[in-house]
């Protein structure tokens, strides 16, 4: 409980939305229910799950977190459960899963909404039971680990829509905690900068100070990526050692380009190949940005709607001039063998 009063209560005192989550932590700390953290991707819902452990009995014992989207079905099953020696190819040893390593603290489910459907079955078992079995083997074992699963997700609809069992889900919600916006909580917004400063500058030997004019705008931004933007941002202010940088930016995010009058556009001469490159561009900025927008820059989970890989996303993210931003001029597509090499 100390390490929570001095390192996280602080954290979570600086908004009434903020101490809202704060109050629901100590409510339910010294009990072993169940937790579901809601909110959009980098709202922080990871330092909250850690806030939770801290303020509990089991602050002590370890806290282990698993991101549900990162692994498939099969690997995820062995890191979550653990495997015995010889259960697949490449078993060549028994492991342990991150539920016997959390024995006596807490794990943390991220992304359980992307958690495969054949897995929801094992993971309701283990939370009635408090039981379960290895890949590959038939020993029952029997742990003690409290559960706290986060998404941005709405379980809801994925309840309706088959791809998440209603049981598995009304397990998991025996409480509810809602992990706000930055947009809602802009109080916070000039102490996460200085305090993003702070470290990157200890870590960077810089001596970056952020001045008014930069904290007025880091409060008018609306920040769909919440936290995770905000340090970004904050480190390539750092890093680079420029302020005009962090303002420039801010400024571009939040004003529409000038419609340029048709008087002063001078026609180029063009071919018909770039003017394909070119609408082939500006269709895919505008399909990529759709779905980014759509999962609340998720790119993991955009990546699997658009059918490409992880890397070949971000590759066109870069390629298309976004970056959570509004998409800047760019130069014509590379040619068709280029792109079919990046994807």
């Amino acid at each position: 409980m100390t390490d929570y009063q001095t390192t996280y209560a602080p954290m979570l005192g600086h908004s009434p939305r903020m101490r809202a989550v704060r109050q629901s932590i100590e409510q339910v700390a010294d009990t072993d229910a169940t937790v579901l953290m809601l909110g959009e991707s980098g709202v922080g819902k990871e330092v909250v799950a850690k806030a939770l452990h801290a303020a509990s009995p089991r602050g002590a014992r370890p806290f282990v977190k698993v991101n549900c989207a990162a692994l498939p079905s099969e690997l995820l099953e062995s890191e979550l459960f653990g495997h015995e020696k010889g259960a697949f190819t490449g078993a060549y040893r028994r492991k342990m899963g991150k539920f016997e390593l959390a024995h006596g603290g807490t794990i943390c489910l991220d992304e359980i909404g992307d958690m495969p459907i054949a897995l929801q079955a094992k993971l309701l078992q283990i939370l009635q039971d408090h039981e379960f079995t290895r890949v590959g083997g038939s020993s029952v074992l029997r742990v003690d680990v409290r559960v706290i699963a986060a998404t941005n997700r709405n379980l809801e609809s994925a309840v309706r829509s088959g791809q998440f069992r209603e049981d598995l889900y009304y397990r998991l919600k025996v409480v509810t905690i809602q992990v706000p916006p930055l947009r809602e909580r802009k109080e916070e917004i000039p102490i996460l900068a200085r305090a993003f400063v702070r470290r990157f500058n200890e870590e960077n030997h810089r001596h970056v100070t952020l001045s008014p004019e930069s904290l007025r705008l880091l409060g008018e931004y609306s920040w769909p990526g919440n936290i995770r933007e905000l340090e970004n941002m904050m480190k390539r202010v750092v890093v680079l050692e420029s302020e005009e940088l962090l303002r420039e930016e801010l400024q571009g995010l939040m004003s529409d380009p000038e419609p340029v009058p048709a008087s002063v556009v001078t026609p180029l001469p063009v071919t018909l190949r770039e003017l394909a490159q070119r609408a082939s561009l500006d269709a895919q900025r505008l399909a990529i940005r759709a779905v980014l927008e759509r999962v609340h820059w998720n790119r993991a989970e955009a990546a699997r709607i658009l059918h490409i890989s992880y890397k070949a996303l971000l590759y066109k993210i870069d390629q298309c001039g976004l970056g959570r931003k509004r998409p800047r001029r760019v130069p014509p597509l590379a040619p068709v063998v280029q792109e079919r090499e990046a994807s």
